[in-house]
């Protein structure tokens, strides 16, 4: 039995060792939810490791013909955003989030449009739909704003490579359709990247 298999096993185990511990007083609804919230538990952290497993340094050649303007690619698959000067000497490696669902993320090739301090978010009319409890307008600055301090506008209407305040959607599948990055990230990302600096989502 691998490690892996035992650490499951001694998990279960563990629970039900404690519920019986418990003299019945953990009752079996209780119970059934505990073992499927560790079920989930374990699934997410497969899925971690699967992403941990992607996320790796590549080469920009397999992406791009050239380097010009300095080149983006949003891998969804290992929720990481690459980043190549066009000199070839600077390199960057982040982690991201990426859209909820397959129909909201749209792959192929783009390019930086506006580089925005402050953006000001307007949900989309199919995240209003979605969301009618939501707010026409935040504007640039306000804490609850979901683009952060800073945004690279992309040529796709509603697009965005931005910065988020809220860091546990970073690694997951959280956004209607945006790259989100740490603050810190774009930070640094948006003094690299350039109006014209090509992007191409896999």
């Amino acid at each position: 039995m691998t490690r892996d298999a035992k650490t499951g096993l001694n998990r279960r185990r563990f629970i039900t060792t404690t519920a019986a511990a418990l003299g019945g007083t953990l009752a079996a609804p209780a119970l059934a939810q505990t073992m499927q919230n560790s079920t989930q538990v374990e699934r997410d952290l497969n899925e971690v490791q699967r992403n941990i497993s992607s996320f790796r340094s590549l080469d920009w050649q397999p992406y791009f013909a050239n380097l010009n303007n300095g080149a983006i690619l949003c891998d969804i698959q290992s929720r990481a955003l690459h980043f190549w000067s066009e000199d070839g000497n600077t390199y960057r490696l982040y982690p991201t989030s990426v859209p909820l669902t397959d129909d909201l993320t749209r792959l192929g090739s783009t390019s930086v449009t506006q580089k925005v301090v402050a953006p000001t978010w307007r949900p989309t009319p199919s995240m209003r739909e979605r969301n009618p409890e939501w707010p026409e307008v935040v504007e640039g600055g306000d804490p609850n704003n979901p683009l952060g301090p800073l945004a690279l506008y992309l040529s796709w209407q509603y697009y965005r490579i931005h910065g988020t305040h809220d860091t546990r959607k970073i690694g997951r599948r959280s956004s209607n359709g945006c790259i989100g990055l740490y603050n810190e990230h774009i930070t640094e990302l948006f003094e690299l990247a350039n109006v014209g600096t090509q992007v191409l989502l896999i």
